[in-house]
């Protein structure tokens, strides 16, 4: 059965993988202790991960898996290990009832928006940009790998160079810490 052009079964995942990135992320911020906070960010990075499975973009989905939610978590935790953070107290002062109440009607009016646009635009008709179809150009490998070291190749250098200087850092400042 398909529901405007779409297989029941492809909407089914998809809303499945949308309610686990969306929770675990706000799982990830409700959390007081970073290192929860950093596997519920991992699981979001899972999530978006399948997302981008659902759309054909295998090598997008792989980058996420490898890049984000192996190496710049494994890097977050270290960091977080080796700060050494304690749980401090929780200080609840009245002014903090000010600050949940504008958040919450600011989240509230953000997805009110969100839920306009979606209406609005399902009533006149509108065709969403990205498509399943146009989806193949950019999870191709090829495409992805031709441009990564044509056109971007200078970024791409420049952000390995930024890495290895965060790596060379933290180092520095764990030995610091350890002598």
């Amino acid at each position: 059965m398909e529901v405007w052009g779409v297989k029941v079964v492809e909407i089914t995942v998809f809303a499945l993988l949308a309610l686990l990135t969306v929770g675990s992320a706000l799982l990830m911020i409700i959390q007081r202790n970073p290192v929860y906070s950093a596997l519920f960010l991992i699981l979001t990075f899972f999530a978006q991960a399948g997302l981008f499975v659902l759309l054909n973009a295998q090598f997008i989905a792989a980058v996420q898996v490898l890049i984000n939610a192996g190496a710049v978590m494994v890097l977050f935790l270290f960091v977080v290990m080796l700060l050494d953070l304690r749980r401090e107290p929780v200080v609840w002062i009245p002014g903090d009832w000010v600050q949940l109440f504008f958040g919450i009607t600011l989240a509230l009016a953000f997805f009110a928006e969100i839920a306009f646009v979606v209406w609005s635009s399902s009533l006149k008709g509108v065709q969403w940009p990205f498509l399943p179809e146009k989806a193949e150009a950019v999870g191709n490998t090829q495409l992805v790998g031709g441009l990564l070291f044509t056109d971007f190749l200078f970024p791409f250098e420049v952000t390995s160079i930024i890495l290895l200087v965060a790596i060379v850092g933290a180092m520095v400042l764990a030995k610091r810490k350890l002598d």
